[in-house]
């Protein structure tokens, strides 16, 4: 789904710390390389959103998070699996701090999607692992839902993505769904 430029262009601006717009399930995104502190800053200093609140993973596929998935039971693993790949978001334990603490906030979970969006699941297989994933805007602001307002952006204001890939959301309205997988509770409804 993703050219082999775009491959190389977007391995390129994630091995080097920089913040890429790509489409998702719903709206565009924005991400990062997750274990990168300075990139994971800069993309929150871009949405003008504060450390504590934490930030949402995405996946091509589960074995790109297996880390996180160890100590499940397995009627946990059943119920992420009977969602994924798709839209909804769980957050999962991650009592052994696998990931950060700037991408979890206050947190003790961390929020992961395995997507079934086709550049989502290309992007995160060339990466080779997950990447950040929260909504192309600043904060409180309408997140954006196609690559035309990233590039007005970044041509008016000299801000945004330092990478944008093409490509169309799945234009549906709602976001996608959050769940907290020890408590079942529907966190954000999709």
């Amino acid at each position: 789904m993703l050219s082999l430029r775009h491959q190389i262009g977007v391995v390129r601006a994630l091995s080097q710390g920089k913040v890429i717009a790509y489409p998702t399930e719903s709206v565009y995104g924005y991400g990062c390389d997750p274990f990168n502190q300075d990139a994971v800053l800069r993309l929150l200093a871009l949405k003008q959103r504060p450390l504590h609140k934490g930030l949402i993973l995405v996946a091509a596929d589960v074995s790109q998070i297996q880390p996180l998935l160890a100590g499940l039971t397995p009627v946990q693993r059943d119920q992420l699996q009977s969602t994924w790949p798709g839209p909804v978001t769980w957050l999962v334990p991650d009592p052994d701090s696998i990931i950060p603490h700037w991408v979890k906030g206050d947190f003790d979970s961390v929020a992961v999607r395995v997507s079934a969006h086709p550049v989502v699941k290309a992007l995160c297989r060339a990466w080779g692992g997950p990447i950040v994933s929260t909504s192309a805007n600043r904060s409180g602001q309408e997140p954006a839902r196609s690559e035309f307002p990233l590039k007005r952006m970044r041509a008016l204001y000299g801000w945004g993505a330092d990478y944008i890939l093409p490509g169309y959301t799945s234009r549906t309205s709602k976001p996608t769904e959050i769940r907290d997988l020890q408590s079942g509770r529907i966190i954000r409804a999709g």
